[in-house]
């Protein structure tokens, strides 16, 4: 594992800010696990990445659609939500594949849940986790590891 760094956010705007700080670190290829419970603010911290690497569109969380697609001039940047990822074999089990690759950042929420999947998804490994956890009503604790590439 790399350093791992430890912050408190108190509103959506510093859990964007972190992300932002994060997103200067990020190069096609980068995949990045986004964990937490429900209302955490996985998908806010995505959206602070997205903005700092120049997307000014909406970013919304796949949550049914599994999968979103955003676009920054030559830069793509998959967003998927692997939480109701049920498929462990079969025809679906590549079917996310191409969101993951050398052209492309990926955020992976729920990526534990991608653990049993077939496919290039699973075998993945990511350069950056996140974890937030609810501290408060308004506090999150939001950890960011660099995991060191082999």
């Amino acid at each position: 594992m790399g350093a791992a760094e430890a912050s408190i956010s108190v509103s959506a705007d510093e859990t964007e800010a972190l992300a932002a700080s994060l997103a200067s670190e990020l190069r096609p290829g980068d995949v990045v696990h986004v964990c937490g419970e429900i209302g955490s603010g996985k998908t806010t911290f995505i959206r602070g990445a997205c903005r700092a690497l120049g997307f000014d569109r909406p970013v919304t969380s796949p949550s049914y659609t599994i999968a979103n697609r955003y676009e920054s001039g030559s830069l793509l940047i998959s967003h998927l939500d692997c939480q109701r990822l049920e498929f462990a074999s079969g025809e679906e089990a590549g079917l996310l594949d191409d969101e993951i690759g050398a052209d492309r950042i990926a955020f992976i929420e729920w990526p534990q849940q991608s653990e049993g999947a077939v496919g290039q998804i699973a075998l993945t490994p990511a350069a950056f986790r996140v974890q937030l956890t609810h501290v408060s009503e308004n506090q999150r604790a939001v950890v960011i590891d660099r995991i060191t590439k082999s």
